[in-house]
């Protein structure tokens, strides 16, 4: 049974050039309209995904006034419809100002074929991206506690974390995530503790670099009254306060050789004594360590013991940096979006295109909270309905060869073809289809993005 064809609106007021794009686009189902009426008519009854729109119609065919009544409208009525908007020569200024006001793409008269079907080809990728962002970002709020500690992912890379720590959850073994700062150790470790056996009892977590040095061992071991001058009582530390539950050691690089010592041998033997005790005290805690460093290269460099290392690190787990998440950049963006919005009595209806393009292809380097930080900055102090690549700081007015729509165009390729190629694990033939390209196409636009080894 063969799939049902895309339905693609064609809202242009020259019959001529209505049959022309109509006999051109033998790949979609193509609609009709040559007045602003029969446009969102159209709009409602077929509901496309991609709508071309000549600026040009009547009763104004000359000027471009109910060209742009009809852009407004059409997002107003579907405000995820991919709109591109016909530009004669020397009207970019038309174009500058559709693009600004939500059109996705523009294309330019005398109709380029080849160039407008290219363009049509990458706005229904994109929707599909949306859409199918939109789609995991329902299923994860419909099925809260399914994912691992609540996390917001549709990468594979990221399910495959999840459903690793899933499986060692119910086991009694010290877990080590391995990832840099801000890919969600902290969150992954909770998830952990909620998914075992433990999760009745504390979770505990300590920043070891947090907290200066000679005040950590008092911290995780506690101490007794009198034991230095200030211990006017005996207080628990945090291995004790994690009895029977898990205790997080945040970036556990950061601890120093002598209290490393200390520490593998509450691991060997499950009793600890307070600063300033001789009583051993028994205590049943499970371990998650975190960290970004290189243990292995601390460990050659005398800065980590190796013992310690092998008692911590019974199972490691590698978090994927956000950059590595295909496609849970702009699945974030959206949570934050709704997040901070309702947190800041905000409303917006969504992202621009060149902000979507921004997403995903900025390489994180603070991964998920550099991105919390731009939303939440963001919806502060946009002003537009629809967050621009402006907005979240990834893209401003200095960095002129970023906001060129070649270079936007070329962004949202590289997404696409990134998505694409890791949903069908690089299947070059399978990829090539769902893109709508030929191999050697696909294999040129690979080259040229410099995506090869992805």
């Amino acid at each position: 049974m063969t799939e049902p064809k895309r339905k693609l609106l064609v809202v242009e007021d020259d019959e001529g050039l209505q049959r022309q794009l109509k006999w051109s686009y033998e790949d979609y189902d193509v609609v009709t309209a040559g007045t602003r009426e029969a446009a969102l008519d159209a709009l409602r009854t077929h509901q496309p995904a991609v709508m071309t729109l000549d600026l040009g119609l009547p009763p104004d065919p000359d000027g471009v006034s109910e060209g742009f009544a009809t852009l407004g409208e059409a997002l107003r009525a579907r405000p995820a419809i991919k709109v591109i908007v016909a530009s004669g020569h020397g009207a970019r200024e038309s174009a500058r100002r559709a693009i600004g006001e939500g059109a996705f793409d523009f294309y330019q008269k005398p109709v380029d074929i080849d160039e407008l079907g290219l363009i049509v080809r990458r706005a229904f990728h994109v929707a599909d991206l949306e859409a199918e962002n939109r789609r995991l970002a329902d299923s994860i709020a419909d099925s809260r506690g399914n994912v691992l500690g609540g996390m917001v992912t549709g990468a594979p890379e990221m399910l495959k974390v999840a459903r690793m720590i899933e499986r060692v959850a119910t086991a009694q073994v010290s877990v080590m995530l391995l990832g840099a700062s801000g890919t969600g150790k902290e969150l992954l470790a909770r998830g952990l503790h909620n998914a075992s056996l433990r999760q009745a009892k504390p979770f505990i977590a300590i920043n070891c670099a947090a907290i200066p040095e000679n005040l950590l061992e008092s911290e995780l071991f506690g101490y007794e009254k009198g034991a230095f001058t200030g211990a006017n009582k005996t207080q628990e530390g945090k291995i004790e306060l994690a009895e029977g539950g898990t205790l997080f050691l945040d970036e556990v690089g950061d601890i120093p050789l002598p209290l490393q010592v200390k520490l593998l041998r509450f691991l060997q033997e499950r009793v600890i004594e307070r600063i300033g005790g001789r009583k051993a005290i028994p205590v049943d805690v499970r371990i998650v360590c975190a960290t970004h460093q290189n243990l292995e290269a601390m460990i050659a460099e005398g800065r980590f013991r190796e013992d310690l290392y092998y008692r911590l690190a019974e199972i490691v787990v590698r978090i994927p940096s956000l950059a590595e998440r295909h496609g849970d950049a702009v699945l974030l963006a959206h949570h934050f979006l709704g997040r901070f919005s309702r947190e800041n009595g905000r409303s917006f209806k969504g992202f621009m295109p060149d902000a979507i393009a921004a997403l995903s292809d900025w390489h994180w380097p603070g991964n998920v909270r550099e991105l919390e930080n731009r939303m939440k900055r963001a919806v502060i102090m946009a002003e537009g309905s629809r967050l621009t690549a402006s907005d979240l700081d990834l893209g401003g007015p200095q960095d002129e060869a970023s906001m060129s729509l070649k270079a936007v165009r070329e962004a949202a390729d590289r997404v696409a073809i990134r998505r694409v190629l890791a949903r069908t694990d690089n299947n070059m033939s399978n990829a090539a289809r769902i893109l709508g390209v030929s191999r050697p196409t696909l294999y040129d636009l690979i080259k040229q993005y410099g995506l090869e080894g992805f």
